[in-house]
């Protein structure tokens, strides 16, 4: 048995707790803490998002309540000066930047501990050369003074040790923590599920563009014409009206369902027939984990970092070109008649359980105080 850690804290950095897997999984990370025996801290930007209710009874938020990310550095400091935790987790650039150089100006002896969870290089190629160059930068500089670097997947490592010009050692590669166990065949499917047409094709992800569900939902119009059934995208964003519209010109209505945020995921997974996932990119992808978790036949885009990753190079699922409809909504249909090794995906599910994720964080943030077997 793993003995308890008493009396020490871990500090969490994020913007905020809005739904999104890097949240999500910081979440899990302080409900395994708590457990054993360590206080947590929620060092919010803004002390806002529908994850605060579902934070573990104990954990203490913090509201920097900083408008603009520029202004965190002095409250940052402030805070690590006052407070004193034993290790701080930064998740997120420009946060994970911002963190080592608090961390150094309040004399902070604890460790920092920086984690990205998107392949950056990627993510803001959109924003011109200037950006580029703030983001290199940033990043040589403020990775060096971290205590470790972790990536949540190879692909985002190597992303990032290109990006910052720091050696690809500097970079310790940790999955993200998404197998939660438990019941998960107890949960009914929603009400919002009853009586629709099957088969019942389930999306799990915020509606921003990088998530691309418009491909989706194209694909999809190719599957309901072949097969029928229904596609349901679970989550919340700034391209609803878009989406909405899209289906509406498609034809779809009441074919895709876009019930919005649900803080309830288990139960869409439980009613669901095979997930879908449609990203142009993803650092990791929490969601295929959670499929495989409850026994789901997966197609998922090749896309960079994640996917191949969590998927063993498609032997746990289908993986399909990125930006290709039509190879999308082939996958969606020969998955319907492909036989699943549902103990197969469980097993792989666990690889990435909370307790063996949260187990190689500790490791990082307070290396030599925990983790000594007790009799």
């Amino acid at each position: 048995m793993i003995s308890p850690v008493k009396g020490r804290r871990i500090s969490v950095l994020l913007p905020d707790l809005r739904p999104g897997g890097a949240e999500r999984l910081h979440v899990n990370l302080a409900r395994d803490w708590v457990e054993r025996g360590l206080d947590v801290d929620f060092v919010l930007r803004n002390a806002v998002g529908e994850l605060l209710d579902e934070l573990p009874i104990g954990v203490r938020v913090v509201d920097l309540a900083v408008p603009r990310v520029r202004g965190l550095l002095r409250p940052l400091t402030r805070y690590l000066r006052r407070e004193k935790p034993n290790g701080l987790l930064a998740a997120m650039w420009p946060l994970t930047v911002i963190a080592p150089v608090a961390g150094r100006m309040s004399g902070f002896r604890g460790r920092v501990v920086i984690s990205e969870h998107s392949p950056l290089s990627v993510a803001y190629a959109s924003k011109g050369l200037l950006h580029r160059v703030l983001l290199r930068s940033s990043q040589w500089f403020a990775y060096g003074l971290a205590d470790a670097c972790v990536a949540v997947s190879c692909g985002v490592a190597d992303d990032l040790a290109a990006l910052s010009g720091r050696p690809r050692q500097r970079f310790e590669v940790i999955g993200n923590p998404v197998a939660l166990g438990g019941a998960i065949n107890a949960c009914p499917a929603p009400a919002a599920l009853a009586g629709v047409a099957r088969p019942l094709f389930l999306t799990v992800g915020s509606l921003k563009a990088v998530k691309r569900h418009d491909r989706l939902i194209d694909a999809f119009a190719l599957v309901a014409s072949r097969v029928g059934g229904t596609l349901c995208i679970l989550g919340e964003g700034a391209e609803r009206a878009s989406l909405e519209a899209q289906v509406k010109s498609l034809g779809l209505k009441g074919r895709v369902l876009l019930p919005g945020y649900s803080a309830n995921v288990g139960a869409w997974y439980a009613g669901a027939d095979q997930f879908v996932l449609s990203s142009d990119y993803e650092g990791f992808g929490n969601v295929l984990v959670e499929a495989m978790e409850y026994g789901l036949p997966i197609v998922s885009t090749d896309c960079v970092s994640g996917p191949r990753e969590v998927l063993h190079g498609g032997a746990f699922g289908r993986l399909v070109p990125v930006n290709d409809p039509s190879a999308l909504a082939d996958a969606m249909v020969d998955m319907l008649r492909t036989p699943i090794n549902k103990p197969a995906l469980l097993a792989r599910a666990r690889e990435f359980s909370v307790d063996v994720v949260s187990a190689r964080y500790l490791d990082v943030l307070m290396p030599g105080w925990w983790g000594k077997e007790t009799a």
